[in-house]
């Protein structure tokens, strides 16, 4: 299949119900195909500006559709970066000073790769997100954040969680999107840090939640929804902010923990499941599209239902 030739779905003009097990996965599917479409290429700020450009620009206009997109800036060695940010509100019965759920995916890509499960799934789920929440408001407002810079060490993020710190802004849930589309369901196709293969399965076939401990109870809820869009999930809690497991500190969450934030990552694990992480082989064919729907349908209605 030629996923550069499927045409941009058409969005419907009256309200469906995204948080319902109604909604279609079939053009979900093919709306996050279209994003991929947009996303997968050289994108690293540096090596690829243009492809980096490109897809900022994508990601700006699509959120576009949905309201104001805010420009936070950031500085790295003398040059200007940007996460893009969308608020949506949450129900109207809630008091406008209701904490929001920010829900982060970053951008960029490392160089030489096209970046198809690192990170496009992230920010194509992160578009279909700002779609359903604009469609029907979730019980708490929806701050959306394309991150930039990740690949460099987490920057856009820690630049952002600093600021929300510094204006004592507080959140109900931070959620990083990295990595959500690769699944295995061989045997011994999941590896683990030291110690945690005895408590999880060998099998590559599930998405996991990495939280810092207060999000125990968010975890059980979230966890519920995505099995019940037929995803498998495993939950991983630590403390400590992830110092004695490192491999849970490797995406934009970790610097929303440093900053004593709520929050966890959503993940298909990265290079401990997938063979192609960084590599010129991370392309939109090695993806499990239907994993990587589910995932999306599952977001939906745990966020949009999230109290």
């Amino acid at each position: 299949m030629d996923y550069n030739r499927v045409a941009a779905p058409k969005y419907p003009d009256g309200k469906i119900s995204l948080l319902s097990s109604d909604y279609s996965s079939l053009d979900l599917k093919e709306r996050l195909i279209t994003h991929l479409s947009q996303i997968v290429r050289g994108r690293d700020p540096y090596i690829a500006s243009g492809g980096h450009f490109y897809v900022q620009e994508y990601i700006r206009e699509e959120l576009e559709q949905w309201g104001s997109v805010e420009i936070h800036e950031f500085q790295v060695s003398g040059k200007t970066h940007y996460n893009l940010i969308l608020n949506l509100p949450g129900k109207e019965a809630r008091p406008q000073q209701f904490a929001p759920i920010l829900i982060g995916s970053h951008y960029d890509a490392v160089p030489g790769s096209p970046g198809a499960d690192d990170n496009a799934t992230g920010v194509a789920v992160l578009l279909e997100l700002a779609r359903a929440f604009a469609t029907q408001a979730p019980t708490h407002p929806v701050r959306l954040v394309a991150f930039d810079m990740e690949e460099y060490g987490l920057l856009g993020s820690a630049a952002y969680a600093a600021y929300l710190k510094e204006q004592q802004q507080p959140l109900r849930l931070m959620l990083s999107l990295e990595m959500l589309g690769y699944c295995d369901r061989t045997p011994n196709s999941q590896t683990y840090p030291p110690g945690l293969k005895y408590f999880y399965p060998n099998q590559g076939d599930f998405i996991a939640l990495v939280g810092n401990l207060p999000t125990i109870l968010d975890f059980r809820h979230l966890a519920r929804r995505i099995r019940q869009a037929g995803i498998p999930c495993q939950c991983l809690p630590v403390p400590s902010r992830g110092e004695m497991v490192p491999q849970t500190r490797l995406s934009d969450h970790a610097p929303f923990w440093d900053q004593g934030y709520r929050a966890l990552m959503v993940t298909d694990t990265a290079f401990l499941r997938n063979p192609h992480y960084h590599q010129p082989s991370d392309r939109i064919d090695t993806l499990d599209l239907d994993f990587l729907t589910g995932v999306c349908r599952g977001l939906i209605a745990g966020v949009g239902n999230l109290v």
